[in-house]
């Protein structure tokens, strides 16, 4: 029995090391994956601003540093569990030859039976080959911990914006309202505020505008509105109630969302415009195309609106994804509409006529438009200056003209003399 102690001995011994050795490489293994998606990741999608840099040199090293670096830590790995295959064999058949070499002796003093020597390697043999199908289970056991452990992280998150426990119903009729009391907003682990002291109303049959310089905080402004974030400080009502204590798909069901990145799923035009609305009727379709502008560029192809769209709307330009997404929004036909810098990649013209039948068809909902274009905004009811997360100027255009430095100063560098006066 000792002999089978020693084997089953042996081969924890091994499986320990083993063990240890593959788990870290394991660990480096998923990191190294991670790396080199990252690195393809970037090359493909930033593939024009790599020929356009004359960097296809640099950026070859980086992902040949990257693969080598994966390639070398997977080689490592694969020699540790196919040493061990051979080494738990020579266990299993060195018990074989010290049993017989053993019970040998035994048998030449006629003080054993060669039966008695078979059953026993038999029964040795198994003992063995359990703990050998247990060190097999054990080669695949660290890479699947390290993949189970990130699976767990993912599943473990826990969701930051919830609904409450009793939430509350919009009065009816719904108008659509929006009202911001004293909201300032940071972002999670973050030191400073994005906005702070956010004051305003938006009313319905109205447009609301927000404008101000790069990163001053007008898309954090409206984002608050969907809940995409809560407010660290204030609040954000929508007639009258806390957007907090209703649940999250009744406040999306009343809200057309165009974000600044037109996005539009893999499929044809007519199941994009559907996905806002699955039971829209085909005139309505046809009705938020021609408001958006895209009826021309839809028709003029054959296919009409069964033309496809690849993944992230790759296949047509920037001003043509925008169109469409603006003219999803418009399929849903919500009491409020968000657009979030939405015209920029329209030219003038187009973006002129845009919003003079933006603001027929949706005369009776609230609107809510950033922009970074004075021209956009200067027929608004309201306009709202931004600089630096607070508000510096609130009001009309002329008004604004008049009052706040800031949008002076942003309408000086878009306009003419002659527009100015």
């Amino acid at each position: 029995w000792w002999l089978i102690g020693l084997a089953v001995l042996l081969l924890v011994g091994m499986i320990v090391v083993v063990f240890s050795i593959a788990v870290p490489k394991f660990k480096l293994m998923q990191e190294l994956i991670d790396r080199l998606n990252l690195v393809t990741r970037e090359n493909l999608s930033g593939m024009m601003v790599i020929r356009a840099f004359n960097k296809q040199d640099d950026e070859l090293v980086r992902f040949d540093k990257a693969n080598r670096d994966l390639t070398d830590t997977g080689l490592f790995v694969a020699r540790v569990m196919v040493i061990m295959m051979p080494v738990m064999m020579l266990i299993m058949n060195g018990l074989s030859l010290a049993i017989i070499w053993v019970w040998a002796h035994q048998i030449a003093e006629s003080a054993m039976q060669v039966g008695d020597m078979m059953a026993f390697m038999q029964y040795a043999m198994q003992i063995v080959m359990a703990f050998l199908m247990m060190s097999m289970m054990f080669i695949f056991l660290p890479r699947a911990a390290v993949s189970g452990a990130r699976i767990a992280d993912v599943l473990d998150t826990e969701v930051e914006i919830q609904d409450p426990e009793n939430p509350k119903d919009f009065p009816v009729p719904f108008r659509g309202e929006i009202e911001f009391k004293g909201v300032s907003f940071k972002y999670p682990d973050a030191e400073d505020e994005i906005i702070q002291e956010i004051n305003f109303t938006a009313r319905p049959g109205e447009t609301t505008a927000f404008i101000g310089s790069t990163g001053c905080g007008k898309s954090t402004v409206i984002n608050l509105i969907p809940r995409f974030y809560d407010v660290t400080q204030g609040s954000v009502l929508l007639d009258g109630v806390d957007i907090r204590e209703v649940r999250q798909s009744d406040l999306r069901d009343r809200i057309g969302y165009v974000p600044q990145k037109g996005t539009l799923f893999s499929g044809t035009i007519r199941s994009n415009m559907l996905y806002a609305d699955k039971e829209a009727a085909p005139e309505d379709v046809r009705e938020a195309l021609d408001i958006a502008q895209a009826s021309e560029f839809v028709f003029d192809n054959e296919e009409g609106l069964d033309s496809e769209i690849s993944q992230g709307g790759t296949n047509v330009s920037g001003g043509q994804r925008q169109r469409l997404a603006i003219a999803r929004a418009l399929v849903k036909k919500p009491p409020i509409y968000i657009f979030d810098d939405s015209f920029s990649a329209l030219d003038f013209k187009t973006d002129s006529t845009l919003r003079r039948e933006l603001k027929d068809k949706t005369g009776e909902s609230t609107v809510l438009i950033v922009t970074q274009r004075v021209a956009t905004v200067k027929n608004a009811d309201q306009i709202i200056v931004l600089d630096k997360g607070r508000v510096v100027g609130k009001g009309k255009h002329q008004e604004l003209m008049k009052t706040c430095e800031t949008y002076q100063e942003i309408a000086s560098s878009q306009l003419s003399e002659e527009e100015l006066a």
